[in-house]
């Protein structure tokens, strides 16, 4: 028998920038100072987000993304991220309909939406309104907002951003003409204000100790002026899938030795799910992390993982710890797998902004003005310790950076796609000592984002190839 799935809402806005995550991360600070045990989630490829959600309830930030895992994960996977908990507060993307553009669709909410995610989950949205610029119009929106799609419940408004207590007055009458009630309202403080970077806020590792004082300002702010009895009253959900469960995901693990991963942390390569240690582990594993800027290889290490952050805000620092790109090299030369991601792609180029790096991809990289944004359906191009050849993939770009060819010497491309306006597109680079096209190249490295959730196969290979 399923037991109940933990209650939870979806904090979501009619458009990006409206306050959803200082109103989503005070929220499960406040429901964690009341008592509760808070399981915060992301809806979305958004890496920076979690990272204030888990200084806020103590435990780590997930994303429910059905573009990236399948739309049939995101009830198990919520289930596994709110396990033994009282609440979920799930932080929405974008505005709440917003997702995966495809023309050729006609749901009323895109794939990937808070929509979809708050639907699947049977759980009520609080919809944060960006109260600068409306007065009684609001209730034009709350109501297109609440009618627009029927598997979608709004079940209050948060009033963000308001400016006095007569606009606050205005505003809760235009509630009340809908019928939806207001669960807080939250004044203009500048002071909550957390720096923004080229992709998004800086990551909380980054942030240190202003962080942390952020995200205590945001709970003591949510605690003053939002309704936690009403929330808490509010909470529902409806999962009734089994848990996500990493070992079933992988199978069955060949008995032998466990070959230690070295998973790259700290505060350059902070863009990585949860879910890629517990499926690493599962697959038989020791799963070590280890700081770029500071550390070596971990001992013993037979497989490396670079995975997404902002090496080039740390460029000078990753060049200058010499011993470990002279450790990578090795490891690469030696046919050990790698698997880097974005930033890790960068840290594997010759360059990054004119410092040195590792060298085992032989292209150079800088940083610049054009943002490369968006989900893209892709196909494995070249065999590698991850994928076979011709696997299909849905993945994630999310970058500045661009490098100075799209080939490299003794590589074949990672990936292959159409772009929206038919362009193929190939992208990444497949090497090692087994080459292009052959059995299975060892250093996979690429500026696509994957959910290892939603690949759990390639885990499963990545481990076996390390174990050697």
């Amino acid at each position: 028998m399923i037991t109940p799935s933990t209650p939870a809402v979806v904090i979501a806005a009619p458009a990006s920038g409206s306050g959803k995550t200082t109103v989503a991360t005070g929220l499960v600070g406040a429901l964690r100072a009341a008592g509760d045990r808070v399981a915060p989630f992301k809806v979305g490829p958004d890496y920076i987000d979690p990272g204030y959600h888990a200084l806020a309830a103590g435990r780590p930030g997930r994303n429910l993304d059905p573009v990236l895992v399948g739309a049939d994960r995101i009830g198990p996977l919520f289930r596994h991220g709110s396990a033994d908990c009282d609440i979920a507060v799930v932080e929405g993307v974008m505005g709440l309909f917003d997702g995966k553009i495809d023309p050729g669709s006609s749901e009323p909410s895109a794939e990937g939406s808070t929509a979809q995610v708050a639907a699947a989950l049977g759980a009520p949205v609080v919809l944060v309104i960006d109260a600068r610029g409306h007065s009684q119009s609001l209730a034009a929106v709350l109501h297109g907002f609440s009618t627009y799609d029927s598997a979608v419940r709004i079940g209050g408004v948060i009033l963000n951003r308001v400016g006095s207590a007569r606009h606050e007055q205005v505003l809760r009458q235009a509630c009340e003409r809908v019928g939806l009630p207001v669960l807080g309202s939250v004044p203009r403080l500048a002071e909550l204000e957390v720096p923004s970077r080229h992709l998004g806020l800086v990551p909380a590792v980054e942030h240190g100790r202003a962080a942390l004082d952020a995200v205590a300002a945001m709970t003591e702010l949510a605690a003053a002026h939002l309704d936690l009895i009403a929330i808490r009253s509010l909470a529902r959900s409806s999962v009734d899938t089994p848990t996500w469960d990493p070992a079933s995901e992988v199978g069955p693990v060949a008995p032998g030795t466990r070959p230690v991963i070295a998973l790259a942390g700290g505060v350059a390569f902070t863009f990585g799910y949860a879910e890629h240690r517990e499926l690493l582990t599962a697959a038989g594993a020791d799963v070590v992390t280890f700081d770029p800027l500071l550390d070596e290889l971990p001992s013993g290490a037979t497989g490396l993982v670079l995975p997404g952050g902002f090496p080039e805000e740390h460029a000078v620092a990753l060049s200058s710890n010499a011993a470990l790109l002279q450790q990578v090299r090795q490891l690469a030369a030696d046919g050990a797998p790698i698997h880097a991601e974005c930033a890790g792609l960068l840290y594997l180029a010759r360059s990054l902004d004119g410092h040195p790096m590792a060298g085992v991809v032989d292209v150079d990289a800088r940083f610049g003005s054009r943002l490369t944004l968006g989900y893209r359906d892709a196909v494995a191009l070249t065999e590698s310790t991850l994928f076979a050849a011709g696997t299909r993939v849905t993945g994630h770009e999310f970058h500045r950076t661009s490098l100075t060819t799209d080939t490299a010497d003794g590589t074949g491309p990672a990936w292959g796609w159409r772009a929206w306006d038919a362009g193929a597109t190939r992208e990444g680079f497949v090497g090692g000592p087994a080459g292009p096209g052959g059995s299975a190249g060892t250093v996979h490295a690429s500026y696509l984002h994957t959910h290892p959730a939603g690949n759990p196969e390639s885990v499963g290979r990545f481990v076996e190839a390390a174990r050697g």
